[in-house]
């Protein structure tokens, strides 16, 4: 395995996405950002931000569910997983993350979008909306990690072995635990894989969780999508910290794992943002029913 093995991955998920896909390549002192733009160049905007070693491919099949309504924009971070090449100045801290997305909405020229993220790319996107949140419409975190709950040690403890000496076959046998037989694209397995075993990756940028305090003052509208068969965290303690958030809507998708989302599901995640961002009725906090 190689490094072209896995440009050749990518590029066979990034052909998967709609016609009319186009690629950006955004310069600033952190590196190239490579972003994935796909829908009407004057409808409405949400910036996607991945998982780590997700790669901006993660997204498309969320793309295609909302591309005929909003302008979706999927990012590569300059050296993660993907299309996106680390400059002269590391993502070191929070601030750089700061700097550099704010580098990324400026490049896209939007003075205001909707910001997504799952993962830890929820937990960049909550921590700039905490930041600007001026800038910020609405708010969507896809199984957010590290906003209002820690890890499972069980989690972590399974991913030591894939941490501490990436290939492969460590990262698929992780994903086919984490996953339990939930549906996920073959294609993007083997890209995630690839960019574990084959790229060298930053260590990746650790801040703290947001305090109830902060979190009660972000004035910004808020989706929490959790996955039912989460087994990063305990569904209970993000929901109950995710109240804190003074317009927060709730939901789940009980089908999937944290790492089926949002390669997986996209149709019913579709729906919940269709729904969140149109402005329409919130999804149900009692369908995160008694698994809380």
């Amino acid at each position: 395995m190689s490094v072209d093995d896995f440009h050749t991955a990518y590029d066979t998920v990034l052909a998967k996405w709609p016609a009319g896909t186009t690629a950006l390549d955004l310069r600033s002192p952190y590196g190239t950002t490579r972003v994935l733009a796909h829908g009407p160049q004057d409808a409405e905007p949400l910036v996607l931000l991945p998982g780590g070693g997700a790669g901006a491919t993660v997204w498309c099949a969320l793309a295609a569910e909302l591309g005929d309504r909003y302008r979706v924009y999927a990012v590569d971070p300059p050296g993660d997983a993907g299309r996106g090449v680390a400059g002269d100045r590391p993502l070191a801290r929070p601030a750089d993350l700061t700097a550099w997305l704010t580098s990324v909405l400026d490049g896209l020229g939007l003075d205001r979008t909707n910001l997504g993220g799952h993962s830890y790319g929820a937990w960049q996107a909550l921590g700039h909306a905490l930041h600007d949140p001026g800038r910020i419409g609405r708010l969507v975190l896809l199984d957010p990690t590290r906003c209002f709950a820690g890890l499972r040690p069980g989690y972590l403890l399974r991913a030591l072995p894939m941490l501490a000496r990436p290939s492969a076959e460590r990262v698929r046998a992780f994903l086919a635990w984490e996953c339990e037989g939930a549906a996920v694209d073959e294609d993007w397995q083997r890209q995630f894989a690839l960019g574990a075993a084959e790229l060298p990756r930053p260590k990746p940028v650790i801040g703290r969780r947001p305090g109830p305090a902060a979190l009660r003052a972000l004035d910004v509208p808020t989706l929490v999508l959790l996955a039912g068969r989460s087994r990063a965290h305990h569904l209970g303690k993000v929901a109950a910290g995710a109240r804190a958030l003074p317009d927060v809507r709730l939901a789940t998708l009980p089908g999937s794992s944290h790492h089926s989302l949002p390669a997986a599901g996209a149709g019913e995640v579709g729906a919940l943002l269709r729904e969140f961002l149109g402005g329409g009725a919130a999804p149900a906090q009692a369908a995160l029913g008694s698994s809380l």
